[in-house]
């Protein structure tokens, strides 16, 4: 049974380094994307301070579907294509992440939950194609940073690298 270690999360390198290290582990031995998908929202829910949602949207068709999560109920489907709807739907379409500082001025934000307040979205990118994403948020203003960014980038390819997306 996988048992998360405690970490400091002072150093920010540091501590997405180690977050990585054991997401490393916990996905070791298991190939399925939605088992998958479920620990790392767990995962990062539990131990990335002051969140209130993680989990994964997963492109279909043309829009992005509620996939894994963690947190109060969501938003089912949010567009994409032709015109991307919300931070989801920008990094899905755009392909890039998106770090938001304060939602209330991103354009065309989806509010799911009126707690949050900032949120960092990383595509999911397998090939040259975009499968989904992972979506962060956060009550706090301006929560995620650069390091931030760099760090749950990294959980992704993680992620993809212990995990079946065909």
């Amino acid at each position: 049974m996988f048992q998360a270690a405690d970490i400091d999360v002072s150093n920010k390198p540091i501590f997405y380094a180690d977050l990585n290290k054991q997401i490393g582990g916990l996905l070791s031995g298991e190939r399925d994307f939605i088992a998958n998908a479920a620990n790392v929202a767990a995962f990062l829910f539990l131990m990335l301070p002051d969140l209130n949602w993680a989990g994964f949207y997963l492109l279909r068709e043309d829009a992005l579907v509620l996939g894994p999560f963690q947190g109060k109920p969501a938003c089912v489907r949010i567009p994409v294509f032709p015109q991307p709807r919300g931070v989801c739907g920008a990094a899905a379409f755009e392909r890039k992440t998106q770090r938001v500082a304060n939602v209330h001025e991103f354009p065309g934000h989806i509010a799911c939950d009126s707690a949050s307040n900032s949120e960092i979205v990383v595509p999911l990118i397998v090939g040259e194609k975009v499968i989904g994403v992972l979506d962060v948020d956060s009550p706090l203003l301006n929560r995620f940073d650069a390091e931030d960014q760099r760090g749950i980038e990294q959980i992704v390819r993680t992620f993809l690298a212990h995990t079946d997306t065909g």
